[in-house]
C-alpha cells in the first residue's frame, strides 16, 4: 500500500518492521511499516488483511496489491479455462468474471472529452486549410439559425431574383486539356521477319498486335475477334498497364534483423543516357507507378544499358566484314545489389514467366509474350 492511500485512511496503527524488499529491477527498498488485520471489503465479504507500506508513488490503476496471503485467508479458486476468480466464506461464494471485466472502462466514473476536442480541431483545421470564399460556402453548414441569421438569408434571396439570367452560351469556357505524355499515340513499328506480320485492333492503324504470316483468312479473323474482346489485357503503353489490385496481392520487402540502410550516390551518365532516364522517371510519375519521397533511408543508383538488336555485318577501317549486334534503344535498370544483400531471403519467391508457361506445352498453338514493364505490375507496400 502507498504511503499516499495511508494518510486518507487515517486512525490506522502502523508498526516498525526491518523488512527489506528487493524489486523487480533488483533495486532495495525499505518499508514504512507494516498494517496488520486491516479491514478490506470485496463485494459482500470484508476479509482481514496485512499490507506493506511502501513510501512510493501511488499507482491509478493498481493502488494496492492484496497479494497470495489475502488469497489464502479468502479461500479463492482461480478457474483459468473459464475466466473466473471465486472468493469463498464458509458456503457463500462470489464470483468475478475476468472476461467480462476486461471488457469494462478501468474507471467508469471518469470523463473523456478527447474525441469532442479533435473534432473541434479538426473542424478548425480544416477551415483554416479553405483557399476561398466560394469552398467555405459549399463545405460549411449551418446546423441552427438564430432570428437575425432566418432575415439575413430572406433578404439575399430576396436579391437573388432581381439578377438576370446567364445563358450558357455567354460564359467563357476553357476546353480541359488532357495530359500530353499519356494521349495515346502509334507506337514505332519494327521491320518483322517474313513469317510475322502487323495486325490492328482498332482503326487508323492504332493497337498493333504481330501474328503469323501463316494464318488462313479464317483463321485470323477469328483471333483478331478473340483478341479485340481481351484487349483490356494486353499494354501498349505503360498507361495502359492496371497491375494487380493492392487488395489482392502486395510485394513486402522483409529486411535482416542486423541490416543497415545504405545510401548509394547517382553514378555519372552522359547527356543521351540521362535524357532516357528522365523520360522514363517522367513516365511512371505521371502514370502514378512511382511517387517522390525526400526521406528514405535506401537510395539504389540507376543505371542505363543497350537493347541489343540482331546481328548485322558491318565493315571496320580496315574494309573487314564483322559480326556486330545492333542497338535499337536504351533500358534503364536500377542497382539493388546493395538491398538484396540486406534483404531475408524469400523461400516462396513469384514463379518466373517460363515456369508459369510450362503448362503450354504440346498445345497446338503458341505465341510470343513481351513482358511490357513486367516489375511494375505488383505494387509494393507503402511501408517499403
Amino acid at each position: 500500500m502507498p504511503l499516499s492511500m495511508l494518510d486518507r485512511v487515517g486512525q490506522v496503527v502502523v508498526k516498525p518492521t526491518r523488512m527489506t524488499l528487493q524489486l523487480v529491477d533488483r533495486s532495495i527498498k525499505y518499508p514504512y511499516g507494516v498494517i496488520e488485520n486491516m479491514l478490506v471489503k470485496v463485494d459482500k465479504f470484508i476479509f482481514p488483511a496485512d499490507f506493506v507500506v511502501m513510501d512510493m508513488e501511488e499507482d491509478y490503476a493498481i493502488p494496492i496489491i492484496l497479494g497470495r496471503p489475502f488469497m489464502k485467508t479468502a479461500r479463492a479458486i482461480i478457474d483459468v479455462e473459464n475466466g473466473e476468480f471465486k472468493l469463498r466464506v464458509h458456503d457463500e461464494v462470489i464470483t468475478f468474471n475476468v472476461f467480462e471485466v476486461m471488457t469494462h472502462p478501468n474507471d467508469k466514473s471518469a470523463c473523456f472529452r478527447m474525441d469532442v476536442l479533435d473534432e473541434v480541431v479538426l473542424e478548425a483545421t480544416q477551415q483554416l486549410k479553405k483557399s476561398s470564399s466560394l469552398e467555405c460556402v459549399l463545405t460549411d453548414t449551418m446546423d441552427e439559425l438564430d432570428e437575425e441569421d432566418v432575415i439575413e438569408m430572406f433578404e439575399c434571396l430576396k436579391h437573388l431574383n432581381t439578377f438576370k439570367e446567364i445563358s450558357p452560351s455567354d460564359g467563357n469556357h476553357e476546353e480541359l486539356k488532357g495530359d500530353s505524355t499519356l494521349v495515346s499515340t502509334k507506337p514505332g513499328l519494327k521491320i518483322l521477319p517474313f513469317h510475322l506480320k502487323y495486325v490492328f485492333l482498332e482503326p487508323n492503324g492504332e493497337k498493333p498486335i504481330i501474328i503469323s504470316n501463316s494464318l488462313t483468312q479464317l483463321e485470323e479473323e477469328k483471333l483478331i475477334k478473340v483478341l479485340q474482346v481481351h484487349k483490356e489485357a494486353i499494354g501498349w503503353a505503360i498507361s495502359d498497364l492496371k497491375g494487380i489490385s493492392p487488395a489482392y496481392c502486395m510485394h513486402k520487402i522483409n529486411m535482416e534483423s542486423d541490416y543497415r540502410p545504405i545510401a548509394q550516390p547517382q553514378r555519372r551518365l552522359n547527356p543521351i543516357m540521362k535524357e532516357e532516364v528522365r523520360k522514363e522517371v517522367l513516365k511512371l510519375l505521371e502514370a502514378g507507378m512511382i511517387y517522390p519521397i525526400s526521406d528514405s533511408e535506401w537510395v539504389s543508383p540507376v543505371q542505363v544499358v543497350p537493347k541489343k538488336g540482331g546481328m548485322t555485318v558491318i565493315t571496320n577501317e580496315k574494309n573487314e566484314l564483322i559480326p556486330t549486334r545492333t542497338v535499337t534503344g536504351w533500358r534503364m535498370c536500377i542497382d539493388y545489389r546493395k538491398l538484396n544483400q540486406a534483404t531475408r531471403k524469400d523461400h516462396f519467391p513469384l514463379s518466373f514467366m517460363d515456369q508459369m508457361l510450362e503448362r503450354l506445352a504440346g498445345q497446338a498453338y503458341y505465341c510470343f509474350l513481351d513482358g511490357y514493364s513486367g516489375y511494375n505490375q505488383i505494387v509494393a507496400n507503402p511501408e517499403d
